[in-house]
């Protein structure tokens, strides 16, 4: 009974404070209203406020049912209770989408398994865009997607035995912590419809999520700051490690050296890749006529012709008969294009290089490596990551 009272006076007084609160600004009062829809879109948004956090982490119990629960009544009594109790789907259209929008990956999933009307909502690709975005949209780009769609589409062209093995991968990632939920579905096909839609903004973060998926992304200063990868960016294929929220990164071979392999890579030293070109490929220069000395640029490099290119950084110097006074400076007009590379000391070999302006293409040798394509940095946010990369002391 004390239960019943303490659960309705607070009720009472959360209304009340509800629509004491001025729906208006002073300013706006004289004999204005609001629309009916504008006041419950209102109410909904502090409804949905307060119970979000009881979804997240599990299905929310009323009053009601509490009560159910604490008293123990007798079966005659708890059929009419039941009549009573509350169910998140009772709510209108407009505050369960409010509600279904502020959950976590976490609370979208528990939700999912309360029942079907929720678990198709609850996997559609509406809430789920948001949170692709927030966690991987940095280091998930148009390649990275070109490859799962090709992921599921090779899968779901296989035969029955190999179908069979695709329904135990989606089963792994289902039962990986805290989507368990859908593992428990899956074994039980004939009571729920299980299948998670492969193609699905949620499948996909369910794939990175667990690590199941290796995606095609770039890293900062490869095989943990390597003194010969300092100020470089290589591709590679990455797993994310959800225990130790790193990754693990896979490059490419080195002419006939093995795979190299890489755990506990950090968020902050992983890209998508700016451009989509092969490593192994040049990459076609279309800035070359607008490079200007101060420029910031990046440019493919690689110690010989077996080897994949590599991302560096640099900036556009001034030729050795310009004495860098901008006044009569005339560098950007001539055909040779002066690249420097300023983490090395000066007077090292790896300190500045001379590229053709009207006719570059890959130049090099076996003993100075091959210089490739350029991409000019316009992004100042481009070049603020590369200098917070900046090694402590200059290199040889």
């Amino acid at each position: 009974m004390l239960f019943f009272l303490v659960t309705g006076i607070s009720f009472i007084f959360f209304i009340k404070s509800l629509f004491l609160k001025p729906l208006l600004p002073p300013w706006a009062s004289g004999g204005m209203r609001l629309p009916r829809f504008c006041l419950w879109k209102e109410l909904s948004f502090r409804i949905s406020t307060a119970i979000t956090r009881s979804l997240s982490s599990g299905f929310i119990k009323f009053p009601m049912a509490l009560a159910m629960e604490q008293s123990a009544p007798s079966s005659k009594h708890a059929k009419v209770h039941e009549k009573d109790e509350l169910s998140v789907l009772d709510l209108p259209e407009l505050a369960l989408e409010c509600i279904l929008e502020r959950l976590s990956p976490t609370g979208l999933c528990n939700m999912a398994g309360v029942c079907s009307s929720l678990r198709e909502r609850c996997t559609s690709d509406y809430f789920w865009e948001r949170h692709m975005k927030q966690k991987w949209g940095g280091i998930i780009g148009p390649t990275a997607y070109s490859e799962w769609q090709w992921f599921i589409a090779t899968r779901k062209n296989l035969g029955s035995s190999e179908g069979f093995k695709w329904q135990g991968w989606i089963k792994f990632i289902c039962t990986a912590w805290p989507f368990s939920f859908l593992g428990t579905k899956l074994d039980n096909p004939d009571k729920h419809k299980t299948d998670l839609p492969v193609d699905s903004i949620m499948s996909w973060y369910l794939a990175l999520e667990t690590g199941r998926f290796w995606f095609p992304a770039q890293v900062f200063n490869r095989e943990n700051g390597h003194v010969g990868f300092m100020l470089s960016c290589y591709d590679a294929e990455l797993s994310y490690d959800p225990q130790t929220n790193t990754f693990q990164a896979r490059y490419p071979p080195h002419g006939r050296r093995a795979m190299a392999i890489e755990s506990g890579v950090q968020w902050e030293r992983i890209r998508a890749p700016p451009v989509d070109t092969y490593p192994y490929l040049l990459h076609a220069s279309d800035c070359l006529s607008d490079l200007h000395p101060g420029d910031h640029i990046e440019i493919q490099w690689r110690r010989n012709k077996e080897f994949p290119y590599g991302w560096w950084y640099g900036v556009v110097g001034h030729l050795d008969s310009c004495d860098g006074n901008r006044q009569y400076c005339s560098c950007h007009s001539n055909d040779m294009v002066v690249l420097e590379f300023k983490q090395y000391k000066a007077g090292s070999r790896w300190r500045r290089a001379t590229v053709s302006r009207k006719e570059h293409r890959e130049e090099g040798n076996e003993g100075d490596g091959f210089y490739g394509g350029i991409r000019k940095l316009y992004n100042p946010d481009e070049i603020s990551r590369w200098k917070k990369l900046w090694p402590a002391d200059a290199l040889e």
